[in-house]
């Protein structure tokens, strides 16, 4: 009977496919969401950081930082117009590991399992997962914005422009969701997950246009600085809110956000499929 129950599971499972797979995300989704308004904490400490790096940037080191005139940007480029697409992509960067310690708590607690038991597609779970994350990363990037218009940011292009320039912010939270998905399914352990996403982040936020310009880096760091995705997705932002060749630099962070969802989704769904 528990193996005929099985099979019928894992059949049911492997079968689901379109309308079943949109409705099994949805389902876990709001599940999620549901998680996060029940500890409101997780999503105040994920504004509070960005935040102090706002105020740190624009009244203590940014009277030190002169970015000067930088290749492709209009001039002369105020500091805070500059640090503010940087500090989106900083936001969300070091968010995505909310989805490393919440898929390995997950496992830890056993709820993985349950899931695993239930005649529901496999890959709605991570769909469900970073999709509450994107909900999550939807909110502190506007919040941060309204941050960024009230120490002084202010956008050159278009309204038009922001909005693009937030949904580019959008997908590249929504990719490296999947990044650290893989990173939770791997480790397992919430603790371990934490530990193991900072080597990662570290040198693709800091190491990055974020805060001072690649041209004011040493000479051996500028071809990963400047190439790497981080540094793309926040030029592409700073185009698209400030001006300048705008086209160019949109397609290379979209191209960005298409590759590490093409790499990551699978190897985290068939990672999940193993747990």
């Amino acid at each position: 009977m528990t193996t005929a129950s099985s099979t019928a599971t894992s059949t049911a499972t492997s079968s689901a496919s379109g309308p079943r797979l949109v409705a099994d995300a949805v389902t876990v989704t709001w599940r999620n969401i549901l998680n996060l308004r029940r500890n409101p904490q997780v999503l105040v400490f994920s504004t509070v950081q960005p935040v102090i790096f706002v105020l740190l940037f624009r009244y203590v080191f940014g009277g030190a930082i002169n970015v000067g005139n930088v290749p492709g940007f209009p001039s002369p480029l105020k500091y805070v117009n500059y640090l503010m697409p940087g500090i989106f992509a900083q936001t969300i960067t070091f968010g995505a590991v909310n989805t490393a310690v919440g898929l390995a708590d997950d496992l830890n607690k056993g709820i993985i399992d349950r899931f695993r038991s239930l005649p529901m597609a496999r890959s709605a779970v991570l769909i469900g997962r970073t999709l509450a994350d994107l909900a999550r990363n939807v909110f502190v990037v506007i919040l941060m914005i309204l941050v960024g218009f009230a120490v002084g940011f202010r956008y050159s292009t278009s309204f038009l422009g922001l909005v693009a320039g937030a949904l580019v912010i959008f997908g590249f939270a929504f990719a490296l969701s999947w990044v650290f998905a893989t990173v939770g399914l791997y480790i397992g352990n919430a603790e371990a997950a934490q530990a193991a996403s900072f080597p990662l982040l570290a040198p693709l936020t800091f190491a990055s246009s974020a805060f001072v310009a690649v041209k004011n880096m040493p000479g051996w760091l500028q071809p990963f600085a400047r190439n790497q995705p981080v540094t793309v997705v926040i030029d592409a932002v700073r185009h698209l809110v400030l001006g300048g060749p705008t086209s160019a630099a949109v397609v290379k962070a979209l191209a960005w956000i298409v590759g590490i969802v093409a790499v990551f989704a699978p190897l985290a769904v068939a990672r999940y499929r193993r747990s």
